[in-house]
This record gives C-alpha cells, sequence and structure tokens, in this order.
C-alpha cells in the first residue's frame, strides 16, 4: 500500500512538473508574440531573443520532466521486490528509499521517505542488494532491513 501511494505521488510530482513547463512555454510563447516592433527595434529583437530563450529553456526542463513520467511508466507499483531496483522500497539503518524518480522528501501516513532516481548514488550502491545485506555509502556501511 505504502509503494502504491508514494508511486502516485511521484506521478503527482511528474505530472506537475510537466504543466507547470507547458505554462511557462505558453506564456513565454505569448511574449515572443506580444513584443511589438517600435523604433527601438534593439530593444524589440533583444525583448523577442529574451523570450525565445526563456521559451528553450522550459523546453529542455518539459523534456526532463517527461522522461521522469517515462520512467516512471516502466514500474509497476504492485509488484513486489525482493532485492533492490526500480519500483522497490527499500528500508535502511541510513533511512527509507523509494527507487524510481528523484522527487525529494515524500511522507505517506506520518513517515518520511527519499524518492531517488535510480541513477542517484545512493541507490547504486543499494542496487541488486537483499534484506540483511550491507552496502557503503559516503565512507558508511549501510545496512539493509527491508525491501518490499
Amino acid at each position: 500500500m505504502t509503494k502504491e501511494k508514494l508511486f502516485a505521488l511521484c506521478k503527482a510530482y511528474a505530472e506537475t512538473r510537466i504543466r507547470t513547463c507547458q505554462a511557462a512555454i505558453d506564456a513565454a510563447q505569448e511574449s515572443a508574440n506580444s513584443e511589438t516592433k517600435s523604433s527601438a527595434g534593439d530593444k524589440y529583437e533583444t525583448g523577442r531573443a529574451m523570450a525565445q530563450n526563456e521559451r528553450d529553456r522550459n523546453l529542455v526542463q518539459l523534456a526532463e520532466a517527461r522522461k521522469l513520467l517515462a520512467e516512471l511508466q516502466r514500474i509497476d507499483p504492485a509488484r513486489p521486490c525482493e532485492a533492490v531496483h526500480p519500483g522497490a522500497l527499500v528500508s535502511t539503518s541510513l533511512g527509507r528509499f523509494y527507487i524510481g524518480i528523484s522527487a525529494g522528501k515524500l511522507t505517506v501516513d506520518g513517515v518520511d521517505y527519499f524518492a531517488v532516481s535510480t541513477a542517484a548514488p545512493v541507490a547504486a550502491v543499494l542496487s541488486g542488494k537483499r534484506a540483511g545485506e550491507q552496502a557503503t555509502f559516503n565512507g558508511k556501511t549501510i545496512r539493509i532491513e527491508a525491501v518490499a
């Protein structure tokens, strides 16, 4: 149940990022379109260029947000995990982690979890490990207490 809630929070995070980026792209495009040619031609060109740069920056962020959603779509939140891999909920001596996308600290039923990408260093050292095993991260030994 907790995994499904964490998955839903990660999905909502990615979808919110997509909507935010799309709104920023639309606003930048509208700004560029509304720039009017004036007697100060350089000001017009600068304004349009700044709006275009803003639009381009948001397009990159939109692509990244869509990648996050695509990564999540490869995860089955109902699938039980015996080893650490995408979709795993991992309790360690260092904290609780949901391996999926980097969405930061999430709280479910009063318990804090850290949603981390599979590319995150902590996820990389935990990858493939099972409950009872240990890993070393930043010079600290991490004991894996449970994997779900």
